[in-house]
């Protein structure tokens, strides 16, 4: 199934893998034609002493323009099957990629990053080696066999049959190779996964690791992760090491002594043509050397194929994102948000939404607050639908969520982050995203209006100044600010703003306000907030505990039940003034 498929890849280049075979064949051809010329050579001129000149010049000619053609042919064929495989592995990298692209975020949620990356990166390189193998020295040795084989048929019957009988024996040998090594490299894939996956996280977290002095810890946690891989590869070369050479070695000294055997119990009754001994132990020297060939490779291809299968187990994910349902293109004009009796779960067991209802009208601002866990990043993340709804309804301007296209509904909602993601590249393409809808004018006119500007221009090259990677050259503030400039130059008609303002300080958290009060005219905008002081404005307040909307209003409406949102205000408040003492 997995070679099925890979071969499916093949198919736009029928037309070079022909040509490359037929180069390969006749490479072939020219290659173990050698032998025989020299077997004439000894025999008919070089033993009886008859040195005809011309024959023998024609012979050397032969011998030397079969030769280099053979070089040649196989450097045309050897570039072709490359160049495929290269074509092919940058064709299945492209696949696997646009796949994740398109998988939901609970496959995100449950998948490490390392594991990711080695599976798109190095199980993607490993099944080029494959394609190699199987194109490239698998074809040629088997034709160089069978030609091999047929020299050996013209030079003595009996002793190509006895050679023959050793192919069933060559063939167990391979077969118990592959049962055994294809456990072991799964185990040695999986271990290098698991190393990738160590290694991204230790790169990630590395100041929280050496904040908390975590190294001597991480290093016992690589270090054992490490011995896994070390161990699953010391099995590989176990089994190389019995099954590969060494078995190869032994049947090749067998053939050997029954050749010299059988030629030197001829001499007792005929001459022995010194020619055909030649030729054969030439034949029989290049008949193991593909064989070898063969187990040697055999060992790359196991280790492809399961590289293959993990590549082909992510590509058969089926954690897809939501995507549209039913007929027609709505168009979101309004935004008018309203959710019915919303209940969510992300392992199917335990909800962490029950029941959510409320609607939020166009110029509106609601928001969402409540403890850690209590479910209001979940509110929003269905919104944008990287979730599907599991019961209940979402309706944007009273069409249900899932009937909206994806380009329909990203471009009509806008999302700010706690933790703003900045690509590598520019300011400019950082806000445009390389929409290419969005003109120059209409970043600066965006990074004006969350003044974002002042900052950017202050900077050596302005709006063209380079982006390293996640932006780590700007402030906290200044990420959050070309995040809402990003925002604002999608001109969208909902904003979903998850903890906006949580990593900038106050004097810019002021200037964010006033620029947040703007962005919220005319739009439905969906707050999510920690600290009570940004959302006191808000039109409507809903408190969420554990996935439940536990208390709705406004403001004053909450400080007058004295509840739980009470409790919270008064907490911070009182958290305040202790930072003022």
């Amino acid at each position: 199934m997995v070679m099925r498929r890979l071969l499916g890849y093949l198919k736009p280049h029928r037309k070079a893998l022909i040509l490359a075979f037929v180069a390969l064949l006749t490479a072939t051809a020219a290659d173990l034609a050698g032998p025989i010329l020299i077997k004439v050579f000894i025999d008919n001129h070089l033993v009886p002493r008859d040195f005809h000149w011309p024959i023998i010049v024609g012979l050397a000619a032969t011998y030397l323009l079969l030769h280099l053609a053979s070089v040649g042919i196989n450097y045309f064929q050897l570039l072709t099957f490359h160049k495929i495989a290269q074509w092919v592995i940058r064709q299945l990298r492209i696949d696997v990629f646009t796949k994740v692209q398109h998988l939901g975020l609970a496959f995100f949620d449950k998948t490490p990053g390392g594991s990711l990356v080695s599976r798109i990166t190095n199980d993607t390189e490993a099944v080029k080696e494959l394609f190699i193998s199987v194109l490239s020295t698998f074809v040629q040795n088997f034709v160089m066999i069978l030609g091999i084989f047929v020299g050996m048929f013209i030079l003595d019957v009996r002793l190509a049959l006895f050679c023959l009988v050793l192919m069933p024996v060559i063939l167990l040998i391979m077969q118990a190779y592959r049962r055994f090594s294809a456990k072991a490299y799964r185990l040695s894939r999986e271990k290098l996964s698991q190393l990738n996956a160590r290694l991204n996280e230790s790169i990630q977290g590395m100041s929280i690791i050496q904040a908390f002095r975590q190294e001597e810890r991480m290093r016992r946690e690589f270090g054992r992760v490490n011995q896994g891989r070390y161990e699953a590869m010391m099995k590989i070369v176990k089994i190389n090491g019995l099954l590969v050479r060494p078995a190869m070695d032994f049947l090749y000294v067998v053939a050997i002594m029954i050749v010299i055997s059988f030629f030197g119990v001829q001499s007792f009754s005929r001459v022995v043509e010194i020619g055909t001994l030649y030729a054969f132990l030439n034949y029989l020297d290049r008949l193991f050397e593909p064989i070898n060939q063969i187990m040697f490779r055999l060992s790359q291809m196991q280790q492809a194929v399961v590289s293959a299968e993990r590549v082909f187990e992510l590509m058969d994910q089926r954690l897809l994102a939501p995507t549209q349902e039913g007929e027609g293109d709505p168009v979101i004009r309004e935004g008018r948000i309203e959710f019915r009796n919303v209940s969510f779960s992300y392992d199917g067991k335990t909800d962490v939404l029950k029941n959510i209802s409320f609607t939020a009208h166009p110029g509106q601002t609601v928001a969402l607050v409540g403890h850690t866990g209590s479910g209001k990043t979940t509110i929003s993340n269905l919104l944008l639908r990287f979730y599907p709804v599991e019961r209940g309804e979402i309706l944007i301007d009273g069409v249900p969520l899932k009937r909206y296209s994806d380009r329909e509904l990203r471009s009509k909602v806008g999302l700010v982050l706690q933790d703003a993601f900045l690509f590598v590249g520019d300011v400019k393409s950082n806000i445009r995203l390389h929409n290419p809808d969005i003109t120059d004018e209409e970043v600066v006119e965006a990074a004006k209006f969350v003044q974002a500007d002042s900052f950017i221009r202050r900077l050596p090259r302005g709006y063209d100044e380079p982006v390293g990677e996640r932006g780590a050259t700007f402030s906290s503030g200044q990420r959050q600010l070309l995040s809402f400039a990003r925002t604002m130059a999608l001109n969208p008609k909902i904003l979903v703003l998850d903890e906006a303002t949580a990593s900038v300080d106050t004097e810019t958290e002021e200037a964010i306000q006033e620029a947040l009060a703007r962005m919220r005219r005319g739009r439905t905008t969906i707050a999510i907030a920690h600290r009570l002081s940004t959302i006191q404005d808000a039109d409507l307040i809903l408190v969420l505990h554990r996935g439940e909307i536990v208390e709705r209003g406004t403001h004053q409406e909450l400080l007058n039940k004295k509840g739980l949102y009470h409790k919270m205000y008064l907490l911070q408040q009182g958290q305040g003034e202790g930072e003022a003492g």
